[in-house]
């Protein structure tokens, strides 16, 4: 699979994630607020954080699309990542995403979710987006309202997470329908 392309919007750089993203990933990846609220470990080490990173590059051996790097581009830092990941060609995709707290209540992560999402409807013809939270995760679940996804329902212990523990999960989505009558209305970002 070739290289994700380059997005530009109009605060943000969305470019496929590099090794030398790990400085940036590692300083919000290591905090205990972070990952556990999207459902993996905190990193331990910067080590670590560059095996996440080829993991990251390695998942277009599967099938995937690979995982964007949001860079702030006032200070062209990496302060987050944004994928369409469980990737099903032609059909569907889940969007994820993480921000660095240092930068959150300023919009990235509803930035740059929405320019993946055009993206993953207007070139890889994508019919469904979806986009899972944990039901106490009120900021994601606010990013999911704010991109006009709709709510679905919550998946009684949807999740397993890394310690073993189980979550119920909040899941919301798009279809390609709805994408292309908010385009038509004008009534996307």
């Amino acid at each position: 699979m070739e290289k994700l392309p380059v997005i530009s919007t109009g605060r943000l750089l969305l470019r496929e994630i590099e090794e030398y993203d790990a400085n940036d990933m590692f300083e919000y990846a290591r905090l205990p607020m972070i990952g556990p609220s999207a459902g993996w470990q905190p990193h331990t080490s910067l080590s670590e954080t560059r095996t996440v990173i080829k993991l990251f590059q390695g998942k277009k051996k599967y099938g995937q699309l690979g995982v964007f790097a949001i860079v702030w581009k006032e200070n062209n830092k990496m302060v987050g990542t944004v994928e369409l990941h469980t990737y099903v060609r032609n059909h569907r995709a889940e969007l994820g995403y993480t921000v660095n707290p240092d930068y959150w209540g300023r919009g990235i992560a509803l930035e740059a979710s929405k320019h993946v999402i055009a993206w993953g409807f207007e070139k890889l013809w994508l019919k469904r987006i979806e986009c899972t939270t944990f039901t106490n995760n009120k900021q994601s679940r606010r990013v999911c309202e704010k991109l006009g996804l709709t709510f679905e329902g919550t998946k009684r212990k949807g999740y397993l997470l890394y310690d073993g523990s189980i979550k119920d999960i909040d899941c919301y989505a798009i279809i390609d329908d709805d994408y292309y009558q908010r385009i038509y209305e004008k009534n996307w970002w």
